[in-house]
């Protein structure tokens, strides 16, 4: 049935003292780290080709040449997310996570080496490092599957999410500020330091599962084991899961679609966003930097809240899960496309800065939609989900930025326009497809066979995962 699970969390150790907050903490950190590893790059690529009165640019690299380098990455993103989601199915997401991350950080830091050597072979670097980072998001999925009691799902796991936009937030003013008092390699050489010290941390402190962790207590062990219910993860083969279930599955496809919608513009504005203020606003890399991080601020904040919000919702049976998936990833997505429309039109600074952090910001509501979803619908499967979602979902991320690369050829206010009015139009195919075809229920091909077997009532263990 899709009704909100039950909490039966008496006898639980203090908030702070739960080994899975520590985890969500932590993941929080791992995601924060991530996307410093990602802006870097296209706050970076400013300062390397741009000139000023007092500095001639170092590299004299094309509008396409640019846009080519900042979408690199997700060629190799791209081919590792259904790889990731199946070994994090099978052998679990901490250590996917933490080596993934370890790579990358190792790679961003022999960049600017790179760079003074040949622009090919930094293209060569960010493919790698796209492969690395690829297995992580599947990959968080699988550690909530072992380790988010079903009542709090969206909390964990929007919690760890907010990461990658508190990342952004930080990402952005921090790396403009390296640039512009210690040089632009220094945006690479920071933020990588940083994420190798995350990953020696996350490896040695959180386990594949709370059976595994020697710091959990009893009681809280009972807790996540008892309200998870009995798992097939480990049963059965790749070739035997229910392949042809999931890929027909038009739950799954609205998961996917929205994610791809969702990251359309969000991966727009993330490696374009300091050139419109550069090209369009001329504010110099310092201030551009800054106020490009303004969206993600607004999105962290909101994102901190909505997961509670949804929980909270399911909890006391307001709305099925069904219902507060629909209605904060539609609503999301709405929004999103008319501030993404009004940024299009409008002619003054302020404006273009409100209405770009507000159709940034407020996709935070849909984070608590269709990030969550696989985890209703098919928990011991949703790594996979999500790495088949996130497959489709890089692909703006390789599109986005040589499509604007494309576009924006003599960086004016009009050809930022369609830019935007291209993510506007994709935000509202977005909400109309996940609200006709998303569901926040456990579908047939994900039940458990052998917890029938054991004379467990259907409807009990529907509430319980």
């Amino acid at each position: 049935m899709d009704r909100p699970p039950e909490n039966h969390s008496d006898g639980q150790p203090p908030f702070w003292k739960q080994r899975r907050n520590l985890v969500a903490f932590l993941a929080f950190l791992g995601f924060f780290n991530v996307y410093t590893l990602r802006v870097n790059l296209s706050v970076g690529i400013v300062a390397m080709t741009s000139s000023s009165d007092t500095k001639t640019s170092e590299f004299d690299w094309s509008p396409e040449l640019r846009g080519a380098i900042l979408s690199s990455f997700f060629y190799g993103y791209i081919s590792t997310q259904l790889i990731g989601g199946l070994l994090g199915a099978k052998i679990g997401g901490v250590k996917l996570i933490g080596y993934g991350v370890l790579c990358t950080a190792i790679l961003t830091i022999l960049t600017p080496a790179a760079a003074r050597y040949s622009v090919y072979l930094v293209l060569v670097l960010r493919v790698i490092e796209g492969v690395f980072e690829g297995v992580v998001y599947p990959g968080i999925h699988a550690v909530w599957s072992r380790w988010a009691p079903p009542a709090e799902r969206t909390r964990l796991g929007s919690f760890a999410f907010s990461g990658s936009f508190v990342g952004t937030v930080f990402g952005y003013p921090m790396c403009g500020w390296l640039a512009e008092n210690y040089g632009w390699p220094s945006t690479f050489y920071v933020p990588g330091f940083i994420a190798i010290i995350w990953c020696v941390i996350w490896l040695t402190w959180i386990t594949e599962s709370p059976v595994e962790d020697k710091r959990i207590t009893k009681e809280e062990l009972n807790y996540i084991i008892d309200s998870i219910g009995p798992t097939d993860d480990n049963k059965i083969s790749f070739l035997n899961y229910p392949w042809k279930d999931i890929l027909t599955s038009m739950p799954v496809w609205a998961i996917t679609c929205a994610h791809f919608c969702e990251n359309w513009g969000f991966y727009t504005l993330l490696t374009q966003l300091p050139s419109y203020m550069n090209d369009v606003l001329k504010f110099n890399i310092g201030k551009g930097s800054l106020l490009s991080a303004l969206p993600y601020l607004v999105m962290s904040i909101i994102l901190q809240f909505s997961g509670f919000f949804v929980d909270w919702l399911r909890k006391n049976e307001i709305l099925t899960t069904t219902q507060v998936r629909k209605v904060f990833n539609c609503g999301a997505f709405v929004s999103q496309t008319i501030f993404m429309y009004l940024a299009s039109n409008s002619t003054s600074e302020s404006g273009s800065i409100i209405c770009l952090t507000l159709a940034v910001g407020l996709g935070a509501f849909a984070w608590s939609g269709f990030s969550i979803n696989p985890l209703d619908i098919a928990p011991q499967y949703a790594s996979i989900l999500l790495g088949i979602s996130n497959t489709f979902a890089t692909i703006p991320g390789i599109v986005s930025p040589m499509l604007a690369g494309i576009i924006v050829q003599h960086k004016s206010a009009e050809e930022w326009q369609l830019v935007f009015l291209i993510s506007s139009g994709i935000y509202l195919f977005g909400a109309v497809f996940y609200a006709i075809f998303a569901s926040g229920e456990r579908q047939p091909w994900a039940k458990i066979k052998n917890d029938e077997k054991n004379g467990h009532d259907n409807k009990t263990f529907d509430v319980k995962v």
